[in-house]
């Protein structure tokens, strides 16, 4: 296969690269449609029994509030006459809104729970309307129309789920457009440090742009059929980026490498495609399988990561095998044209002789100098023996978005937080006498400040007020509705614990109560993504090790790669722990320390490791090919590093720009994407590859190409490796060492 598209691109170069701007056009002028489809939630699993209460609220009870205005009166007392008129004639307008439902407010109740502390605040609840897309559009036009001044008399803010879930989109784009503004000119900088050709340095960003632009394409189409996470741009951006840079950097690395050595561009090109470019296909794959794992989630937010991630890896992989080459082929020598002035000529040349002489170094004292990496990598990993999750609230925001000052004022000047009441759904008939009886018992439990059903008002135990016009509206014929109001935090360990508690309490006879609300969302959503963790970790296990088995036809190094990046991986997701969570440099980077970030951490994860895969494919392949073709264990790793050493620390210092340039979001849980993802680039790219790499194959010696016989002579017949079909090697001496000289397999 690899033979026949380097074939095609000797003969057809042109007509490749002709197809691929028209191709590029198109996807550009579709991509360009994606943020208009794409969603700004996705964090819940839509058959929790929290989602289920959310939906008969939405069918019976005109829908859950996710809206909260908060009005003041200038004048400091929200109970004078003209702060009341005033008031009543913004809900009599909200009322009029084709978009809003349920609406509820201080001036139609009475209720003290709507009424601030100090008296100048009141909170009218509304339910905005829509599915994702169109509650999205409906809650923008709503907090254009009405918060700031009203008729020069109140001062309206917004917060709740609706108004943090538009600031969370409209900062993430912001986000995004200044990671790249970042990433780009320092990518184009680093690049042409690397290459020292102005030529050879922008044929990686062509190829990262190509990936990019093509997976905003498939967003689009994605978007157009199914529900997809704006986040999935950051992802596309990032990812596409680095990843074309990535591949690109390797043929381009590997062409310049043949020309160097004499070979003619044709067999150049031969050369790069059938090696380097057998690499790229074999990373793709073992990257898209890390990634696809997120699709087993139920929560849209993470499978839009798996989409946007597998989408990303193919096209970049698509267009590095056939674009580059076709590239390469049109350029020829040329490839090293722009030199700059503070480039050598033996630029062109791949092999880097620190790398090589840190293997040797490395193996000559394999276990006294992989122990100290080893033990600062535990050391590292250790704060997550103290994790806790979370999802994200508006705390992720910065402290001056206004949701976030909103969410602030009602949990510190109002007795209890409607806005993050639990919401038990009964639906079905209920007889008064039990359902008080239940109410009274909800009311008992640490935490709540009252209870709120259409028997009345409870608190402590004990009925606190009759029925008035929100608890009237909290019953239907067929349904029943009961607010538990609390003064704790709800995505908070207290919050949650009432959740479960509230599940707990037993209902009247025959009836089966739905808990939903924020903490019952967070309970629901950490069972739902903890459930699904083994079938996604095994499915990512299972897959890299028949891919890396493929590729060296061992069943030793699969073993070996996916120890070490679990290494690697605990002591990146260890220092998000100790920073995000435990809050060392927030004032520096300025986020308030919260639980990790549930569906974040799993993205952070399954990046982190197929992007580990991803430099062990390009490094085991050139080892392999250097013990196929005779090399004994020891030379092949030194040698092999020697090659790719250089590759892979300018890969790693490129794509890791990509992730860190999102260490400027003022989303602090885009901020721990974005520094997780780039420093376990790093530690993998120092600290696995350059170190605890040549150690382990060290220690293995002649086992590190162990492989039981069916499994080889499987492997000889379908195994693909780079560098084609390996020639016969000497068998190995019976004993293990540095000079054992043994074909894959034996």
């Amino acid at each position: 296969m690899f033979e026949r598209i380097a074939e095609l691109a000797i003969r057809r170069s042109r007509l490749i690269l002709i197809v691929a701007v028209v191709a590029v056009a198109l996807m550009g002028a579709a991509g360009a449609g994606a943020f208009g489809k794409l969603l700004g939630g996705g964090y819940d699993d839509p058959s929790s029994q929290s989602a289920q209460a959310g939906e008969v609220i939405d069918k019976k009870f005109g829908g859950e509030t996710n809206l909260i205005l908060l009005v003041r009166a200038p004048q400091g007392d929200i109970d004078a006459p003209a702060a009341k008129q005033n008031g009543q004639a913004l809900v009599a307008d909200l009322r009029r809104e084709q978009s809003l439902d349920n609406v509820i407010s201080y001036w139609d109740t009475d209720s003290p729970a709507l009424r601030s502390k100090d008296g100048r605040d009141a909170m009218v609840l509304v339910h905005v309307k829509g599915g994702d897309t169109k509650q999205d559009e409906n809650t923008k036009s709503i907090l254009d129309t009405y918060t700031g001044t009203y008729k020069d008399a109140l001062t309206v803010q917004a917060g709740g789920g609706a108004a943090v879930k538009n600031d969370m989109g409209e900062q993430s784009g912001k986000d995004l457009v200044l990671a790249e503004a970042i990433a780009v000119p320092l990518t184009l900088l680093l690049l042409l440090v690397v290459f020292g050709s102005v030529v050879a340095a922008l044929l990686p960003l062509a190829i990262g742009l190509i990936a990019i632009a093509g997976t905003f394409a498939e967003l689009f189409v994605l978007g157009s059929i199914t529900d997809v996470s704006i986040f999935a741009t950051n992802l596309t951006t990032a990812l596409g980026l680095g990843l074309g840079i990535d591949y690109a950097l390797l043929m381009v690395s590997r062409f310049r490498e043949q020309l160097a050595a004499g070979a003619s561009v044709d067999d150049a090109v031969r050369q790069t495609v059938n090696t380097a470019g057998r690499t790229v296909a074999f990373s793709a794959a073992t990257v898209a399988a890390a990634l696809a794992a997120l699709m087993v989630f139920p929560q849209y937010f993470l499978r839009s990561f798996g989409y946007a991630g597998v989408g990303v890896v193919a096209i970049a992989a698509i267009s590095t095998l056939f674009v580059m080459p076709a590239l390469l082929m049109v350029l020829g020598h040329r490839v090293n044209k722009g030199r700059l002035p503070w480039a050598k000529k033996e630029r062109s040349a791949t092999k880097a002789p620190l790398w090589g002489r840190l293997a040797r170094t490395v193996m000559r004292r394999p276990a006294l100098t992989a122990l100290p990496v080893l033990a600062v990598l535990v050391v590292a990993a250790s704060p997550l023996l103290g994790i806790t999750l979370g999802t994200p609230d508006e705390r992720v925001l910065p402290e001056d978005a206004k949701s976030r000052q909103v969410s602030a004022e009602l949990r510190e000047n109002f007795d209890g937080n409607d806005d993050a009441a639990l919401h038990i759904i009964i639906d079905k008939a209920v007889a008064e006498a039990p359902l008080g009886a239940y109410a009274t018992e909800l009311s008992k439990l640490k935490g709540v400040v009252r209870v709120e059903a259409s028997t009345g008002t409870y608190v402590d135990g004990r009925s606190a007020a009759t029925t008035g016009p929100a608890d009237a509206a909290l019953g239907r014929p067929d349904a029943q509705r009961i607010n538990v109001v609390s003064s704790v935090a709800p995505k908070s360990g207290e919050g949650q614990d009432l959740a479960k508690a509230a599940r707990k309490v037993t209902p009247p006879a025959g009836v089966h109560p739905l808990v939903g609300g924020i903490g019952a969302e967070l309970v629901d959503s950490k069972h739902s993504i903890s459930s699904r963790i083994p079938l996604a970790g095994g499915l990512v296990v299972v897959t890299t090790f028949i891919l890396l088995f493929l590729f060296t036809g061992s069943i030793v190094q699969p073993l070996r790669a996916l120890l070490l990046n679990m290494i690697s991986l605990g002591a990146t997701l260890g220092v998000m722990t100790w920073i995000f969570q435990d809050g060392h440099f927030s004032s520096l980077l300025g986020f308030s320390p919260q639980p990790m970030e549930v569906s974040m951490t799993m993205l952070t994860f399954c990046i982190a490791f197929g992007l580990s895969m991803d430099y062990e494919v390009f490094v085991t392949s050139r080892i392999k090919e250097l013990h196929d073709q005779g090399q004994d264990t020891e030379s092949a790793v030194a040698d092999g590093l020697g090659h790719t050493g250089r590759i892979v620390s300018a890969a790693a210092c490129l794509l890791a720009v990509s992730f860190f340039a999102f260490g400027t979001a003022e989303l602090s849980f885009m901020q721990m994407f974005g520094l997780g993802s780039g420093l376990a680039i790093l530690i993998d790219a120092v600290f696995v590859r350059g170190v605890l790499v040549p150690a382990a194959m060290r220690l293995l010696g002649r086992s590190a190409w162990y492989a039981p016989g069916p499994l080889r002579r499987f492997h000889d017949r379908f195994g693909l490796s780079e560098g084609g079909p390996r020639p016969a090697a000497a068998p190995e001496p019976a004993t293990g060492g540095s000079d054992e000289k043994s074909p894959v397999g034996v």
